[in-house]
């Protein structure tokens, strides 16, 4: 098969891999004459850095063969695909012109496991090394790693990569049996606090000034959500372990969509898009204001409401904490207000120190007033009490409703 068609097979068999991030990376160039170069069809994803940039990454499988059955994985073993496997050579050539031509500024490199994890992990560590020592690669590289292979392997990637992580896959080993048999949660997150472990040490390391040191900064995972009864509490109960225990960077929440010729056990329907996006408001909320996951779902909800960000919902649910007073309230307390990030609560209390807040001033911050309204005091706004005691208040939020028309602009 040639090269162009093994692209096409392995980039598309790569693309339901989501954890593709490279936020806390250095920004590498070759400004100083040395290297390949940095930039910056197929097999082309984005990923975004942490000063907005958008990033380009040539991101495919080195195979799609694998020796597990993982229900899930339209690349498992019982699946009717097309299998193809990229040498290490080839790997390393398609990054390297992809890169030359200014196409990508990095590699996001997975694989399906054949003959062993600790075989895969060697090939996937190869092309890592050879793009590194012998083509002095510039470029970011995000490397998929294996959890059963050996941790001598696993830390032989991080030197070569940017990022590293391992995927979950599903919160709790009770879907893993029924999904994924040869997955165990314990050794995943074995490995992972092996990572964890080798990052520190090399933080510590550039604190202390070892500029040459060449190693990944941190780690990612992804889990399915919507390929089996987990509730959207055991999903954010596992990722605040994870951010807390494991150095976690990133957790990235993938809704299932039915694969072709899909197992029985697999829903045949594809979990909500705005399910994955309400999970994702939810960790925002745990990693940057402070919410706790029982405060975001309480044990009687198990789950998130669709219709509402989490934030909102949390604040309608602790309604007799509201309404906060602009000028007085903590920093603690407004940034939990709906409608408030963390940038304008900054800036309001940079203001008030000055004059009265108006809900001019909100306005001019782009604040939605709609929202803040509700839950805010300000020198010209005093919400009724009532309106917030009101079972209809979530009315205020939810979009309208549109009459249905009865005939398709076809039939016209």
């Amino acid at each position: 098969m040639d090269l162009a068609n093994k692209l096409a097979i392995l980039a598309d068999a790569a693309k339901y891999d989501a954890s593709c991030a490279s936020s806390g990376a250095n920004k590498r160039d070759s400004r100083d004459g040395k290297g390949v170069g940095s930039a910056g069809g197929s097999g082309i994803c984005h990923s975004y850095t942490p000063d907005g940039r958008c990033i380009s990454l040539l991101k495919i499988l080195l195979t799609n063969r694998c020796i597990y059955d993982c229900h899930y994985c339209i690349n498992r073993r019982s699946s009717n695909v097309r299998r193809t496997a990229f040498t290490a050579e080839e790997a390393v050539t398609l990054t390297l012109d992809f890169y030359k031509r200014n196409y990508i500024e990095g590699l996001f490199l997975s694989s399906g496991i054949v003959r062993s994890a600790d075989h895969t992990m060697e090939q996937v560590v190869q092309i890592a090394r050879t793009l590194r020592e012998q083509h002095d690669f510039r470029g970011y590289i995000h490397l998929k790693t294996i959890p059963e292979a050996s941790p001598e392997l696993i830390e032989q990637a991080a030197r070569y990569a940017d990022r590293i992580s391992i995927n979950l896959e599903l919160p709790t080993q009770t879907s893993l049996d029924r999904l994924a048999p040869e997955k165990n949660l314990a050794r995943t997150q074995q490995a992972m606090g092996r990572i964890k472990l080798k990052l520190d040490e090399a933080h510590d390391r550039r604190k202390n000034g070892d500029r040459k040191l060449r190693h990944a900064t941190g780690q990612s995972t992804q889990v399915i959500v919507g390929a089996d009864d987990s509730t959207d509490a055991d999903f954010l109960a596992r990722s605040d372990v994870l951010y807390g225990t494991y150095r976690m960077r990133r957790v990235y929440y993938s809704a299932f969509s039915p694969i072709p010729e899909p197992s029985v056990v697999l829903p045949v329907k594809a979990a909500p898009l705005v399910r994955e996006h309400r999970l994702y408001q939810a960790d925002w909320l745990m990693r940057n204001y402070g919410f706790r996951t029982s405060e975001i779902l309480p044990p009687e909800t198990p789950n998130l409401d669709l219709r509402i960000d989490p934030k909102l919902a949390w604040a309608l649910r602790n309604r007799q904490d509201f309404p906060l007073d602009v000028q007085t309230a903590t920093r603690e307390q407004l940034v939990r207000v709906p409608g408030l990030g963390l940038r304008n609560v900054d800036r309001l209390i940079t203001i008030r120190r000055h004059t009265r807040v108006r809900l001019e001033d909100l306005a001019r911050l782009r604040v939605s007033l709609p929202k803040v309204r509700p839950f805010l005091i300000t020198a010209d706004h005093h919400p009724a009490r009532y309106l917030l005691d009101s079972d209809r208040l979530i009315d205020r939020f939810l979009p309208k409703p549109v009459q249905l028309d009865l005939f398709d602009d076809a039939d016209r």
